[in-house]
């Protein structure tokens, strides 16, 4: 078992007490939760303001104080954490529309205003929703485009997350990027 994996479990059984295993989980993979984060902005549209320190800690506050979450292993742990920056990404996106939009007229602290192109905004909500249909038709393609997409994992990266092999993956990958390109040119 992985030094990971133990901490993990450590982690899971210490929650209630917020023990020290979670504090002694967090060198071992913050560097690859912030290389993820790091690729996952560098893709975002121009004047993003969330740096990848900030979408790590952001994931790993989500992870920690989540009672019901278990991981089984690294990957696993991985493959949440990127489903948590993924929610984080789609809850600013979602919050910048609104505000650009209208909706809601709340007061807003000059530092917290951002400059982004709608459309990219709009392309990662269309994304998320179609993403949404095709977990309900296919959990382990919508994951692969998780990984892919909003972490930026390469194929072998991915099948090491999900134990596939690569050539799975690749096969995988390229029917659900189809399938997402014709569901978002459906919905308009």
């Amino acid at each position: 078992m992985s030094e990971v994996t133990r901490l993990l479990q450590a982690v899971e059984q210490d929650k209630p007490h917020g023990g020290r295993a979670a504090e002694d989980l967090l060198p071992l993979v913050y560097d690859e939760l912030r290389k993820l984060a790091a690729y996952k902005l560098a893709h975002e549209p121009p004047g993003q303001t969330l740096q990848p320190t900030a979408l790590v800690h952001e994931a790993w506050l989500r992870l920690a104080g989540s009672e019901h979450s278990r991981w089984e292993n690294r990957g696993h742990f991985i493959a949440v954490a990127a489903e948590a920056m993924r929610r984080i990404l789609i809850e600013r996106a979602r919050r910048r529309q609104r505000v650009r939009h209208g909706g809601g007229q709340e007061r807003l602290d000059v530092d917290e205003i951002e400059i982004a192109t709608p459309e990219s905004d709009e392309r990662l909500i269309q994304v998320h929703e179609a993403l949404d249909q095709l977990a309900a038709e296919d959990p382990a393609k919508a994951e692969i485009v998780k990984l892919r997409f909003f972490v930026g994992l390469t194929d072998r990266e991915t099948a090491e997350v999900l134990g596939l092999c690569e050539r799975t993956v690749d096969r995988h990958w390229a029917y659900a990027k189809a399938w997402l390109f014709r569901t978002m040119r459906q919905a308009g």
